[in-house]
């Protein structure tokens, strides 16, 4: 197979992922300029998270494309990534599609390097971080893992503002928030634990408590308390939807009613998440996307 074939393979592995994702990723409604912008960009943040994940395809030649020699363990392919953006910004070849991909945007001084260096921290964090004290530490996580998509969504539609961001900030923690209660068993599995630690101990769960097939009701009533916490979040940042107009606002009515079909899914699994993620269905997700346009709490 040529080289541009394998690249192309490897890239729309990464890129099919947009259709698992809680939130729709780049819609048929929106101008084509910002769906090519909004696919480009995810498939530069799905690279670098599955790249933390340990998660990429096998067989690909992600670290081929990033210009190493060997397959490269996840911080030495982060580094790598972190090089090829710095490529792109600077008006250079990189060597990665996906990178590649995110040039017309550069280029039209649509988007800046900052986001990206959140996200590369996030995975690196989570190369030697496997627990978080307090709520207060996640949030901080979030900020980096999180945050800097809606931040890069906002740059891509030119919306930018100081409350649209505060707001914006608030719905991505949520978002981030609802999936690591979702994969609990996954993320135990990969040897960490997104709820704090000090949850944990008031609510008198133990980590063998969360390796179990199902949950018990201190697992339950811990997940209760954190789903409750998300969907504050996604209440505070529901007013972004508001401040924007057309086409823009269905998207952002998508991404907060993604979050709450997930809240409640994990609702009607009686917040036992140990058997396997609950997920939203599509029709819930439209229902939740008409109640967040019609400002419905």
């Amino acid at each position: 197979m040529a080289t541009d074939d394998l690249q192309l393979r490897d890239a729309s592995a990464v890129l099919d992922k947009a259709a698992d994702e809680n939130f729709p990723v780049a819609p048929f409604f929106l101008p084509r300029a910002w769906r090519d912008d909004l696919m480009a960009v995810y498939g530069v943040v799905r690279l670098i998270d599955d790249i933390g994940d340990s998660d990429l395809a096998p067989g690909a030649a992600h670290a081929r494309h990033l210009g190493l020699d060997g397959p490269g363990d996840p911080l030495s392919l982060l580094d790598a990534v972190e090089a090829d953006l710095g490529k792109v910004f600077d008006g250079a070849d990189p060597g990665h599609p996906l990178v590649r991909a995110l040039r017309p945007a550069v280029e039209r001084g649509t988007l800046t390097v900052e986001p990206f260096l959140g996200l590369l921290e996030a995975n690196r964090q989570d190369q030697r971080v496997t627990h978080y004290e307090t709520y207060d530490d996640l949030v901080a996580y979030c900020a980096l893992s999180a945050n800097p998509i809606g931040r890069l969504v906002l740059a891509i539609t030119g919306t930018e503002s100081p409350e649209r961001i505060r707001r914006s900030d608030a719905v991505c923690t949520g978002l981030q928030i609802v999936e690591h209660i979702q994969d609990v068993a996954e993320d135990l599995r990969r040897g960490r634990i997104y709820l704090p630690v000090e949850d944990m101990k008031q609510f008198h769960v133990s980590e063998s408590d969360l390796s179990r097939p199902t949950a018990g009701a201190s697992v339950r009533a811990l997940v209760a308390y954190e789903t409750e916490r998300v969907r504050c979040l996604l209440n505070e940042g529901t007013p972004l939807v508001g401040s924007v107009h057309g086409r823009l606002k269905l998207l952002l009515a998508g991404f907060v009613a993604g979050g709450r079909a997930a809240v409640r899914a994990i609702v009607a699994a009686g917040y036992d998440v140990l058997p396997g993620p609950p997920r939203p269905t599509k029709p819930r997700m439209l229902r939740e996307a008409g109640a967040v346009l019609r400002g419905e709490g």
